[in-house]
């Protein structure tokens, strides 16, 4: 039970909650600045989706699972994968970016760098292991010329 508890969406909201109740509670009236962050935050959210559906659709076209605690059937290099090792993770880094930035959340931008650090090391590091023990030499030669965030 714990394990289907500890997954990247629910960090993600927990992140996210935590920025709207200081958005809503503990502003001390800080903001961004204007329209622009309302722009920029929605720009934000609106790449993190695109980025998470690009995953999704190329994970499930090559048939291969989305569910970070589980070994993938086949190492995907193509699609947006080719471009980023980590689009799910680096979408949900932008969604917690731009609403941050939509809810004038200043003192929350520190979320950002915190949950990336939780992700890599709850998620992404083991994931990899995982992928390099399955895939080897496949996995070492896609590690070399694919950045793991961008």
């Amino acid at each position: 039970m714990i394990k289907w508890i500890d997954i990247p969406p629910v960090w993600l909201l927990l992140c996210l909650g935590v920025a709207w109740a200081q958005a809503n509670h503990a502003s001390y009236g800080l903001d961004f600045g204007g329209a622009w962050s309302d722009l920029v935050g929605g720009l934000l959210v609106g790449g993190g989706v695109l980025l998470m559906a690009l995953a999704v659709h190329e994970m499930r076209r090559q048939k291969t699972t989305v569910i970070p605690h589980k070994t993938p059937a086949r190492l995907v290099q193509s699609g947006i994968f080719s471009r980023t090792r980590n689009p799910i993770y680096l979408g949900d880094a932008l969604i917690l970016a731009g609403m941050i930035l939509r809810w004038d959340a200043v003192l929350a931008l520190p979320l950002v760098p915190i949950f990336v650090w939780v992700i890599e090391r709850r998620f992404v590091i083991p994931e990899e292991d995982r992928m390099r023990r399955t895939f080897r030499a496949d996995f070492a030669r896609y590690a070399g010329k694919v950045r793991r965030w961008v």
